[in-house]
């Protein structure tokens, strides 16, 4: 038997975001047949105790407390970061400039001008046949990915209506502590990049047109919080007597938005909406037709045919999407069984090692990424400026 291909890869973070891709690298290549085999060969953490804990626990050969060693060891084909974003450019730029594959967590940085520089790399890099990534993972959810299909094959006709609201709870408690993703200078902005821009690119995603114009809110409820005694996925735990340190980015989003073929979006982001834990939801109403998708109910599709005979029993079709003819459920389980959270990182693995392995086009690109941090950052200049309608040009630098 031939030798088969072997791409090794190195993961900057072992946190929330690491363990989901940890899980992901050692389950893509038992599920989907890939042309080259993952390796986890290093784990990067900051504090060696942990990174060596988390090296040994989920499944990776090597451990190191420098990500400067995930970039010069030659034994690493690809760099996967999952750290804060105030880290994304000097990594990935490094990993583009060495020759390494990268996949890196979104946002894909803290602003424009740095989501540029990491775009430009990665066009360089990608005429060496090096591939680069950004982490939105959401489009790897087979209900979405089959109403991007449907979007396609012109099911919905012209698209009059985007709305996409994003909802999290686990910062109502006001003595929920603080966190880096709560720091401006280590998370660039709070609920928008962390849970909008999900949003942002799967609305662009779906409909294939870009966001032109927004006009934008943003609002802070809670200025202080206690600050952090330990990590504990997304939060964490303080102590009773623990100093109180200041918020210094968004509790929640609200804008509307004009997009590039004429329709009209509304989006809402927050992680302040007491009782909804993850509910990231958008539906797009077109001439003829409409779908609507809540991850809550994430083996869900409801679609709307409104092309058919007036009978008096028109309405919204449930469609669940665990058929093997649908996007990725061929590699899963018997018909009705639905799968998780974590099976969206595996599906990102088996696309981006068969882009690399075969020289296919990787999306989202740097350059997708680096569309959806404009939106961001006229979101962020709309707000400061009494919600003034921004066009997403004026923040191209």
């Amino acid at each position: 038997m031939p030798t088969r291909r072997k791409l090794r890869v190195a993961l900057v973070g072992g946190g929330f975001m690491g363990r989901a891709h940890s899980h992901a690298w050692r389950t893509a290549p038992r599920f989907f047949d890939l042309p080259a085999d993952p390796v986890l060969s290093l784990l990067v953490g900051r504090d060696p105790q942990k990174a060596a804990a988390a090296a040994d626990r989920l499944g990776w050969s090597d451990w190191s407390a420098d990500w400067r060693e995930a970039v010069t060891r030659d034994d690493v084909d690809l760099v996967d970061i999952c750290t804060p974003g105030d880290t994304h450019a000097d990594i990935a730029l490094a990993a583009l400039a060495a020759g390494k594959h990268v996949l890196c967590e979104k946002p894909l940085a803290n602003s424009v001008a740095e989501a540029e520089r990491m775009s430009t790399a990665a066009e360089r890099a990608a005429d060496s046949g090096i591939v680069a990534m950004c982490g939105y993972s959401y489009r790897r959810t087979p209900a979405l990915a089959l109403a991007r299909t449907f979007v396609e094959e012109n099911r919905l006709g012209r698209i009059r209506h985007v709305r996409a609201s994003y909802l999290q709870d686990w910062l109502t408690d006001p003595r929920a502590p603080l966190t880096w993703r709560l720091d401006k200078a280590r998370a660039g902005s709070g609920t928008l990049g962390d849970i909008g821009a999900h949003s942002i690119d799967t609305a662009q995603w779906l409909t294939g047109q870009r966001i032109t114009t927004v006009s934008a809110t943003l609002r802070t409820f809670v200025t202080e919080r206690p600050r952090l005694s330990e990590q504990v996925g997304l939060g964490g735990c303080a102590a009773d007597d623990a100093p109180l340190g200041p918020v210094t980015v968004d509790d929640a989003a609200a804008f509307t938005a004009s997009f590039s073929e004429g329709a009209l979006g509304v989006f809402e982001a927050t992680r302040m909406a007491t009782g909804r834990r993850n509910a990231n939801r958008i539906e797009i109403n077109g001439e003829v037709g409409s779908v609507a998708f809540d991850f809550e109910r994430m083996n869900e599709l409801e679609y709307f045919d409104g092309r058919g005979p007036d009978t008096g029993a028109e309405g919204f079709r449930r469609i669940q999407v665990t058929d093997p003819v649908h996007p990725y459920m061929a590699q899963w389980w018997p018909t009705g069984h639905g799968i998780g959270y974590e099976h969206l990182f595996t599906h990102q693995v088996a696309d981006l090692v068969s882009a690399i392995a075969t020289g296919a086009t990787a999306a989202p690109s740097f350059a997708d990424a680096l569309d959806v941090q404009r939106v961001l950052a006229a979101v962020e200049a709309s707000a400061a400026d009494r919600s003034r309608a921004t066009d997403i040009r004026r923040e191209r630098s």
